[in-house]
This record gives structure tokens, sequence and C-alpha cells, in this order.
């Protein structure tokens, strides 16, 4: 019951928002397209209108190249509510009187009388000179911006995400551009079948070692990478691959950056964030927004509206939802499933409606975009519709599964697997609710973790990748074991699939961004797509199958069908078996015994996919010009089955004849690990 009132209450606080940005805005619309006037805007007939938010100024001025750096000459007019405003007329030649290019501050006369040299919050573009430690601003109005020539792709019933990071998008130990990553990456993003990029670390953050997620300028595309136009042009070039384009938004917390960041923007510590212990998070030494607070609303509501419609992002994948949603921030909690740990005191209500505003207004404007939650504490209903009182996210990360796979290989012998543990991980969902699955993110990659790649094979990858090198029972345990554990999270962890950059063909090592402490190195902030392209080393089998895998999910569809039906789970033999769009998927985890005679449910067949196959690293001990035909001997509540003569690890087989079972025609799909 209190779980309950509590969800209606969410409901009834959104409802009254929406209420009064409709009767004090003029509506949604009008409210979340302020990232027009707020900030520093040009205007056609070349005249420039500047519009801060400053409650705690004392007054406010513009200064920059334009007027010699003077910081009295442009005051604003002070408004209500803490708004000030400045119109700088066109010059008598009609040019703007702040030209594209140049250098601006807004300064800021604080309550003590200091006067502080601040980024507009709402600024475009930022750039850092080498020799600088801050950031500046850097108005951005160019003559000509990027016109995009292609449409969005139509919304995807199923999404296979690559999740990437322009900056280390390269072999080479620099910082990648938006431009390598278009006509370098974009491709082979293509080629492996990923129909979704998510974009990490665009938002500009000052600390690069931050991996974006110390954000300081949330209007601005992050200028290492290149121009605004340049990531506009990524974007564009990604659309005509029929490629969705997600960005990975950062608000649930900010920098604590004052000179070239959001924090006392005004000189005190409540503009845009809670004051005092409240604003603080005390792990990521952040900033925390006051999602109450009106013009933070308008702010975060501008910002999402803005990366959409500006620079035509299909989506976001909202970091940090957990630490939005409670008080304590997940903070050294646990979560048990009690109901009263979503709906009770520590929620933030605020931030809880902050979520559902914005993932309605998301859906209002632009229907086809697509939003995904950050969130490990299974709130309910996260991903139901806004109407229904749910959080309106139409996908939640599935967090559980990766950590799942790192406790099995890290603490459990192999003959310790237990299955109906792993099949459980796999498929506990909230009812009606779509996740996206994943073995392994950018989470895993970082220094101090170590990837499944890595985990599996560890010093062995720098000895034994090679073709020329025996192939030892470390690699050959862990090639096989990379393809089976990514392969069954693809096929029954979610409704869609997520896959780290590299991480598909077990890229080595970890990830670890140039900061003091490695004494400002690029070695381990970089992505060697090069060893796939080397045929004289095992990255490439990993490669290949995962490109396989993606395009066999591409024909059958299996992410977009209902979830599983599991038929197996054997703890002695460590055979898992289930069924999901007409494919019958068979997993053998027994670390060295094979199975001969092994019956399962199938008519007549051919292999499709085979991971024993040479391409993959394997052995190729399978015929695959032989046919085979089942018989009328039940099994596992089917009519038909096949005795198989050999097991050794997995292949995809596709059925020629119809089997009239649930209304569907089934193939099979079934994989093993062994040594037979």
């Amino acid at each position: 019951m209190t779980a309950c009132l509590n969800l209606g209450f969410f409901v009834l606080t959104l409802a009254n928002v929406r209420k009064n940005i409709e009767e004090n805005e003029g509506g949604l619309d009008k409210f979340s397209k302020s990232y027009k006037t707020f900030g520093v805007n040009q205007f056609v007939d070349g005249g420039i209108y500047c519009k801060e938010w400053a409650p705690g100024a004392e007054a406010v001025f513009l200064a920059g190249d334009f007027n010699g750096w003077n910081p009295f000459s442009h005051p604003y007019k002070k408004m209500e509510y803490g708004k000030w405003e400045l119109f700088i007329p066109p010059g008598q030649d009609g040019y703007p009187p702040v030209p594209h290019g140049s250098k601006l501050k807004v300064v800021i006369r604080a309550q003590n009388g200091e006067l502080l040299y601040r980024i507009s919050p709402w600024a475009r573009y930022v750039v850092r000179d080498e020799d600088k430690v801050n950031y500046d601003w850097v108005h951005w109005s160019p003559p000509q911006s990027y016109i995009h020539k292609h449409p969005s792709p139509k919304r995807l019933k199923s999404l296979r995400i690559y999740e990437s990071h322009v900056g280390i998008a390269s072999p080479e130990g620099k910082v990648a551009s938006y431009k390598n990553f278009t006509y370098n990456v974009l491709p082979r993003i293509k080629d492996l079948g990923y129909n979704c990029v998510q974009l990490m670390a665009i938002m500009e953050h000052a600390y690069y070692a931050s991996f974006g997620y110390q954000v300081t300028s949330f209007f601005a595309a992050s200028s290492r990478y290149g121009t605004p136009d340049d990531l506009k042009e990524m974007i564009d070039i990604a659309h005509s691959m029929g490629i969705t384009v997600l960005l990975d938004v950062v608000h649930s917390h900010a920098s604590k950056n004052s000179e070239d960041g959001l924090n006392k923007f005004d000189g005190t510590d409540s503009c845009f964030f809670h004051s005092g212990h409240r604003g603080n998070h005390q792990l990521w030494d952040s900033r925390l927004f006051d999602y109450a607070n009106w013009e933070v609303l308008r702010f975060l509501l501008s910002n999402l509206r803005m990366w959409i419609e500006d620079y035509r992002f299909d989506g976001f994948r909202f970091d940090g939802v957990t630490s939005m949603l409670y008080h304590h921030h997940g903070i050294g909690t646990g979560f048990s499933g009690d109901y009263n740990e979503y709906f009770g005191l520590h929620v933030d209500e605020d931030a809880l409606c902050y979520l559902m505003l914005a993932n309605h207004m998301i859906k209002f404007l632009h229907p086809e975009c697509i939003t995904i939650a950050e969130d490990v504490s299974g709130m309910p209903a996260l991903c139901r519709p806004v109407a229904e009182g749910g959080g309106g996210f139409d996908y939640r990360l599935a967090m559980a599964i990766p950590d799942k796979w790192i406790q099995i290989i890290k603490e459990l012998k192999d003959e310790d697997w237990n299955m109906g543990n792993i099949v459980h991980t796999l498929t506990n969902r909230r009812y009606e609710e779509k996740y996206i699955a994943y073995a392994e993110s950018h989470d895993q990659a970082l220094v101090g973790d170590k990837t499944l790649a890595f985990r599996l094979m560890d010093a062995e990858m720098y000895t034994n990748m090679s073709v020329l090198s025996p192939l030892t029972p470390v690699i050959d345990r862990g090639i096989q074991l990379h393809k089976m554990i990514r392969l069954i999270t693809h096929a029954l962890g979610g409704e869609s699939y997520l896959n780290f950059m590299g991480n598909e063909f077990g890229h080595p090592e970890w990830l670890d961004f140039p900061r003091r402490g490695n004494n400002e190195s690029y070695h381990y902030a970089r992505r060697q797509f090069n060893l796939t392209e080397d045929h004289l080393l095992r990255y490439r089998f990993l490669n290949a199958f995962d490109r396989d895998m993606n395009k066999w999910e591409e024909k059958f569809g299996w992410l977009a069908s209902p979830p599983a039906y599991v038929s197996e789970k054997h703890e002695s033999n460590k055979v898992i078996a289930f069924e999901r769009a007409g494919l019958i998927f068979i997993f053998n985890f027994h670390p060295y015994q094979s199975y001969v005679d092994y019956r399962v449910v199938i008519f007549k067949y051919e292999i499709l996919l085979d991971s024993d196959a040479a391409e993959y690293g394997g052995h190729q001990r399978l015929d695959h010009s032989t046919e085979y035909f089942s018989e009328e001997y039940p099994h596992n509540y089917r009519p038909n089955s096949l005795m198989v003569s050999k097991i050794f690890f997995f292949i995809l087989l596709s059925s020629e004849l119809l089997l009239k079972f649930f209304g569907q025609i089934w193939s099979l799909f079934w994989e093993y690990l062994g040594e037979g």
C-alpha cells in the first residue's frame, strides 16, 4: 500500500509540473527550446541576444575579443527570477558584433564584490590551448552550418549497440578525431553487424581521464575530437549507413570545476545544484543537481532537445540513474526487491519526476527517439510508459549479467559453474520491461578491472595469440568461452545487446587514460583494431564470430522475439537449452566432457554457424555437407527429436521442414563447449 501511495504521489507531482509549465512557460515545447534564447544567440539580422540565469549575482556583463575584454562595457539587464539579458545590435555593415570564433566570458559580480569570469552554461563550443589549464569559450556561429543530408533510421525493433569512445578509437597513441571515427570506425561497426552506436564522452569535460563523466559544458560537443560540424557529419554518415546514434548523457551530476564548469556560476554553491552536503557526491567528488528548481529543469530538458534537434542524436543512455533516484545515491546500499526500497522516503522524488518529464518530453516531441536507463537498483516500472506511472524509458541495462560472469570466472572452477544460476541471471527481468544484455561494457575495461578475454587468457595473450604459437589449453579455452559467453548473453539475456568497442575481438589489456599516475601515457587509451587484420593472430577468429553472430540475429531477430523458453538446465552435464525466435540454442559448459548421441528436438537440418570451424579458431571436426534427419521420438515435450552423433562446441543449424509447434517454424541453434 505504501508503495502504491508513493507511486501515485510521483505521478501527481509530475502532473503539477507539467501544468505549471503549460501555464507559465507556454508549454513544454517552448520551455524545452530555451537553448535558442539562453546563452549567446545570433539573430538573422546579425544582432546578438544574450541571456543567463544567475540568481546570486549582483551584476552580469559580457566581455571578450569583440570589446577588447572590457569587463563593464556590455552589462546585462536584470529581470525577474534571477535572469539577466543583453541585446547587442548588429554593426552598420550588418555584420554580427560578436564574430564567429571569437572568445567570450560572462563576467559575474558576486555578492562579495568579486569579479568572476565564467563560461556560459549554454556555451556551444569550448576549447583549451595546449599551454593552458582551463577551457575558453568560443562563440560558435559559422556562416554556413553543416546541413544533414540523410534521414534518421527508422526506429529499430531491437538494438545491437556498439558502445564507443571517439578519442580512443584508433591504434595510435593520441586523441582520435570525429573524422577518424566517421571514415575508419563507422564502416567497421557496419561490417560487424551492429545497428546502433552509443557515444561516450561527447559532452565537454575538462578532465579527459574522467571518461566523459565529469561534464563541464553540457551544450558543447567535445572539441578534443574536432568541431561541432565534424560531429554532425559523423552522425549524418552513420545515418546513411542505417546506424542509429545514441548519446551517453550525464544529467546525474556535474564537474566541480568553476572557472570552466557550472559550479558556482553566480558565486554561490546553490546555482543549479543543492547547497551544502546534499549538493555533493561523496564518491564521485562532483556536484548534484537540484531537480526541483525550475531553471534546472529548463536547462536539462533544453539540453536533451538540443542534442536531438541540432546534432540529430536518436536518443540517450542516461548515466547514473541509480544515483539520481535515491538520496543515498546507491552508496553502500543493497536492493533485495522489497518495494519499500523503491518507493520509500529515501527516493528522490524530484529526480524521479525529472526523469519522467524528460522521457515524456522526448516521446511527445520526438516519438522515434530511444532512451536507456543505467540503473543497478532494479527500480520497478522504470521502463513502462509515463502514462502508466512508469519512468518512461524504453530499455534498462541488465547490469547484473557482467557482474555474474566476472564472479563465475574469478571465483569458480569450470566444473563448479551452476547452470541454474546462469540462466536465472540472464532471464531475471521485470515483466514487460526491455533489457539490454551485455557480457561487458566500458566499466569492465577500465584500469583496475579486466575484460573477459583478459580474465580468461591473462598473460598468455602476450605470447600465444599468434597462430604460429602452440594452441595452449588456456588460449583454446579462452577463445571458446569468450564466444560462448557472448552468444548466450546475446541470445538469452535481453531484448537488445551491447558491446564495448574492441571487446568483440578480445582486445588485450585494460583501458587507462593519460594522467599523472601513468606519466600522461596514451598507450592504453587506444583500440588496436589492427590486431584483427593480422592473419597470424587469433583475434580475427573472435572478430569473425562476433560479426556472424550479429548477422544471424539480423536474420532471425531473436532480440525482438518474446523471452526464451528454457527447456533444460542440466547441472551434471553442464548443458543449457532454450528456444527463441524459431531457434533452439544448446550450450555445453562442461569443461572436459563432450557428448555422443545427445538427443535434441529437430527434423532435418544443415549447419549454418559452427564455432568449431577453422574461421573461428576451431578444430574443423564437423562435416558441413552432411544433412541430418530426426525420428518420431518424443523429447522435451516435442514429438520429434534427433540423436546428435558428436558434440564439440556450438553450431547454428537451419531446419528445412516445418515443425508446427506453437504456430511457428522452428530452426535449430545449438552450442557446445568441450574437448571431444
